[in-house]
């Protein structure tokens, strides 16, 4: 390669190196991107800690405590005029002695107590038990009960049904032997020598002998069948009963014997 040669392409190359500042100050240079100051995030203030509440003193009372001046402040009552009510109400109550039979109310019915009340300041209690021949019986009804205690141990009446029905059977029983009434009864059941009746709710003899006018061979054929009697005994002391169905066939026999010879005499 010779000298002409070499020159153009020297040439070339220079005019390219002075072309590149040209370009480099022709081109604009970038922006420079702005500074982000990083962010501060604001602390929470610190929650505050309560501080310890001192335990507080019960107040203390200056003295014992007046119930008498408490109670005055309830109502305007002198003690005079309370003791005139409490008076009152004492009388208000219907007096009643210990082994009488009185009436009563029953109040309510549970499945083992019946309450009633007989006007007293408490009400009696009595077991179902006594009522469980009266399966009817209902809140209202009027019952005899007898008064066993006016105050147990705990000031509780004490009263009975089953006692006030005995005594009352006993009242009808002997109001029958003194008028010479006749009674109804059932046969419970055969015994030694006759049938058990019941009449009044009280059990009576009724001896084989005076059952019928004639000889008796099967006693139990009379067990459940309802008939009439007549008191011919009563024994006070041991409280026993004994009746007669036989009476009423004599007497009725008498009755038939006086009506024939009555029509006799007429004719």
């Amino acid at each position: 390669m010779n000298d002409a040669t070499q020159q153009p392409e020297e040439g070339h190359l220079e005019n390219q190196e002075a072309k590149a500042p040209e370009a480099a100050e022709a081109a604009p240079a970038p922006e420079a991107a702005p500074e982000v100051e990083p962010e501060v995030k604001a602390e929470a203030p610190a929650a505050e800690e309560p501080a310890p509440s001192e335990p507080r003193e019960l107040a203390k009372p200056a003295g014992d405590f007046d119930w008498d001046a408490f109670e005055s402040e309830q109502d305007d009552y002198s003690a005079e005029e309370r003791k005139r009510l409490e008076n009152l109400y004492e009388e208000s109550l219907t007096l009643i002695k210990e082994k009488e039979v009185v009436e009563g109310t029953v109040i309510s019915i549970g499945k083992k107590e019946i309450v009633v009340n007989i006007g007293y300041k408490s009400e009696g209690v009595i077991g179902a038990s006594e009522f469980r021949y009266n399966p009817e019986l209902k809140a209202g009804d009027k019952v005899p009960v007898f008064i066993e205690k006016q105050e147990d141990a705990n000031g509780q009446l004490v009263v009975s049904h089953k006692t006030a029905r005995i005594y009352d059977a006993w009242d009808k029983v002997n109001k029958a032997k003194e008028e010479d009434m006749i009674i109804q009864g059932s046969v419970k059941c055969r015994t030694k020598g006759g049938l058990i009746v019941d009449v009044f709710g009280l059990e009576a003899f009724l001896p084989g002998s005076q059952v019928d006018v004639k000889p008796i061979r099967d006693f139990d054929e009379y067990v459940g069948k309802q008939m009439e009697f007549k008191v011919v005994k009563i024994n006070q002391e041991f409280k026993n009963v004994v009746v007669s169905h036989k009476a009423l066939i004599e007497a009725e026999l008498e009755e038939q014997k006086r009506l024939i010879i009555q029509g006799l005499e007429v004719g």
